[in-house]
C-alpha cells in the first residue's frame, strides 16, 4: 500500500478540499451503484490511497479520509470537531465542575441552521418527499456560509481542527507573521504532531502528503510552522503542496502600509513554504472569467471557484492512486501510474526547480473535434491557474506531467486509452509544438463526477458527459449537476521558465522593503519575529531559486 495522508490548511483551502472529497466520495458510490454508468465500476482508482479503514465507538467500520483540516475557530458551521461518526467529545458543560459560588452568566452562540442540503443527508437516507434535488441545488447556489455546508463526507475524530483565537470573521489574522505566532505557543503544535503521528504510524508505507494552504493570510505561517515539524520527524516523506488563493486576496491594498505587508508576506511565505516543501504549486487566479466560454463561474463565490480549483487537484493526482502499474499499451481503463515522489522527481528535473505551474482543461474538448478544427487544441485548450505565469515558447527544458480523465472521443463516445495517448502524441510528432513530448502521461478512463452539491458553473452547450455541443447556443442558466453527470478534464503540471516572474516578483519586493539600508518593511518583519540574518537567509533562498533558470546570473541578496 502507497498511502497519502492530506493536510488542508485555511478556509480557502478547506473550501477546496471539500470539493475534493465530494468527488472521492461520489466515485465510491458510483462504483456500488448498478445504474449508473459502467465506467465508474472499472476506474482502476485504489481508494485506500486516501481513505482509512476504522472503527465507530460503537463498533460500526467506518471509511474515513485519511485527512487534517484546520481552520479558524467557527468555520465548521454545523459540523462537530468531532466528526459525525464518533460522537462530540466536547459535549460535557465547564459549568457543572465550576467551584465558584457566586451568580454564573453563561454565554453561547446560537447554532448555525443545516441548510436543505445538510439536512437531506442527516435523514438517514430517508428522502424528505418535500425537498426535491433542485431544492438542495439551489440552496447551495444562493446561500454558502462554510465549506460544511455543502460537504457530504463523514471525517474522523482526529481530521478537523479549529484554531482557538482565528475566528473567521478574525480581519487581522491576515499576514505570516501573525500566524507563526499562533503556533508558538506550544499546545496546538502538539495536538497536530499527535493527529498526524496517528495517521501516519497506521500506514503501511506513506507515499507522501499533499497539502492545500491558504498563502494569502495567516495560514501560511500556520503551515509553515507545522510543516517544519513534519520535516524534522519525517524526513523521507516527501510533501507536494498547493498554495492556494480566493479571488479576494487580490483586491487593492488601500495604502502604502497594507502594500508592503502584502508584498512581504508573499516574498516570505513563498520562501518559508518551498523550504519545507518538496514541490510547491500555486493556484488561485484574481479572476477565472478567462475560463470561459467552457465554465461560468462567478468570481465573488468560493463555492464556485474552489470547484474549479478541486477539480484540477482531483485529475493530476488521479495518477497517484491508480491501481495498475506498467506500460500504456497494456491496460485497459487507466495507464500511467505514478507516486507523488515520482512526479516531484519528474518535474525537478535537470535544473532543480521547485515550484511547478497547473493547467487545466475544463471540460476537456472531445478529441476528435479538436484534430478536425484546431490540431494542436488539445493542448491549446489548457488555461494556467496561476498568476504571473511567463511565455515559455522557447524553454527546450521544460519539464511536464500530464493527465487526461475521461477523454470523449467523438459526441458522447468515450475514448479508449490508445486513442488519448496517439491524439497527444501526434500533436509532438508533427511538430505542432516546439518541445518534447510530456516527460510523464497518465491516463483515465474514469471522467471527473459531478456530485449533487456541485455548482452550476458549466454553459447551457455542454451535454450529460461534459461534451461541448457546438451546435448549441450560449444563452440561458448555467448548468449543474442535475443536468451534467460527469465532465472529461485534461491537466498539466509543468516545470518550466515560466515560472520566473512568479519568482522574480517576491525576491524583488523582499529585496526592496525589507532588506535594503532603510526598506520601509524592515520594522514589520521584525514584528512578525524575523531577524536581519533570517530575512538574509529568505533572500538568498529566493536567488537561489531564480538562478536555477539563468545559472549565469550574478544575482545578489546583500542588503548593502
Amino acid at each position: 500500500m502507497r498511502e497519502i495522508v492530506t493536510i488542508q490548511v485555511g478556509d480557502f483551502a478547506n473550501y477546496i478540499g471539500s470539493h475534493f472529497w465530494n468527488f472521492q466520495d461520489e466515485l465510491l458510490g458510483l462504483a456500488e451503484d448498478d445504474t449508473a454508468d459502467p465506467i465508474f465500476k472499472n476506474n482502476c482508482m485504489d481508494m485506500d490511497v486516501l481513505y482509512r479503514t476504522g472503527l465507530s465507538h460503537q463498533g460500526a467500520y467506518t471509511y474515513c479520509p485519511r485527512l487534517i483540516s484546520i481552520g479558524s475557530q467557527g468555520s465548521l458551521g454545523t459540523l462537530s470537531s468531532s466528526g459525525s461518526l464518533y460522537g462530540d467529545s466536547s459535549s460535557s458543560d465547564a459549568s457543572d465542575t465550576l467551584t465558584w459560588k457566586g451568580a454564573v452568566t453563561k454565554l453561547a452562540e446560537k447554532p448555525h441552521e443545516k441548510n436543505l442540503f445538510l439536512k437531506s443527508l442527516s435523514e438517514e437516507g430517508e428522502d424528505d418527499p418535500n425537498i426535491e434535488d433542485k431544492d438542495r441545488v439551489q440552496c447551495l447556489e444562493r446561500d454558502v456560509k462554510f465549506w460544511s455546508d455543502f460537504s457530504k463526507v463523514h471525517f474522523h475524530s482526529k481530521s478537523l481542527y479549529e484554531l482557538n483565537g482565528t475566528w473567521t470573521d478574525f480581519q487581522n489574522f491576515d499576514n505570516f507573521g501573525v500566524g507563526k505566532e499562533v503556533l508558538s505557543g506550544g499546545f496546538h503544535m502538539e495536538e497536530l504532531n499527535d493527529r498526524l503521528r496517528f495517521f501516519v504510524e497506521e500506514c503501511d508505507h506513506v507515499q507522501g502528503i499533499q497539502c492545500m494552504v491558504d498563502d494569502s493570510g495567516g495560514f501560511s505561517g500556520v503551515a509553515s510552522e507545522f510543516l517544519e515539524n513534519i520535516a524534522d520527524d519525517y524526513t523521507n516523506i516527501p510533501v507536494l503542496l498547493y498554495s492556494v488563493r480566493d479571488t479576494f486576496s487580490y483586491t487593492d491594498a488601500t495604502n502604502q502600509r497594507k502594500l508592503i505587508a502584502r508584498s512581504l508576506h508573499d516574498a516570505v511565505s513563498l520562501s518559508k513554504l518551498s523550504t519545507y516543501s518538496s514541490l510547491i504549486v500555486p493556484v488561485g487566479l484574481p479572476s477565472l472569467g478567462g475560463l470561459a466560454p467552457s465554465l461560468c463561474v462567478r468570481d465573488e463565490k468560493n463555492f464556485h471557484s474552489s470547484a474549479v480549483y478541486a477539480s484540477a487537484i482531483h485529475s493530476i493526482s488521479a495518477p497517484f492512486r491508480f491501481k495498475p502499474a506498467g506500460p500504456i499499451s497494456s491496460t485497459t481503463y487507466a495507464a500511467g501510474s505514478l507516486d507523488i515522489g515520482e512526479i516531484i522527481h519528474i518535474l525537478a528535473g535537470q535544473r532543480q526547480n521547485m515550484v511547478a505551474i497547473l493547467d487545466v482543461s475544463m471540460p476537456a474538448p472531445s478529441l476528435s473535434v479538436s484534430d478536425k478544427a484546431n490540431p494542436g487544441g488539445i493542448l491549446n485548450s489548457f488555461h494556467a491557474l496561476g498568476t504571473e505565469i511567463g511565455d515559455d515558447s522557447e524553454d527546450l527544458y521544460m519539464d511536464e506531467s500530464l493527465i487526461f480523465n475521461g477523454a470523449l472521443y467523438s459526441g458522447a463516445d468515450r475514448a479508449s486509452v490508445s486513442q488519448v495517448k496517439d491524439s497527444i502524441c501526434n500533436v509532438y510528432d508533427k511538430g505542432l509544438r516546439p518541445k518534447p513530448r510530456p516527460s510523464h502521461l497518465s491516463i483515465s478512463l474514469t471522467p471527473i463526477p459531478i456530485p449533487l452539491p456541485f455548482p452550476s458553473i458549466f454553459p447551457t452547450s455542454t451535454s450529460r458527459r461534459g461534451e461541448i455541443l457546438a451546435d448549441q447556443p450560449l444563452v440561458g442558466p448555467p448548468k449543474g449537476s442535475l443536468e451534467v453527470e460527469s465532465v472529461p478534464v485534461m491537466t498539466r503540471l509543468r516545470s518550466s521558465i515560466a515560472i520566473k516572474p512568479f519568482i522574480e516578483s517576491r525576491y524583488n519586493n523582499l529585496l526592496r522593503h525589507g532588506m535594503l539600508r532603510g526598506a520601509k518593511g524592515a520594522d514589520l518583519l521584525r514584528d512578525w519575529g524575523f531577524g536581519k540574518d533570517e530575512v538574509d537567509d529568505m533572500g538568498e533562498y529566493l536567488s537561489k531559486m531564480l538562478r536555477i533558470f539563468n545559472p549565469s546570473s550574478e544575482m545578489t541578496s546583500d542588503s548593502d
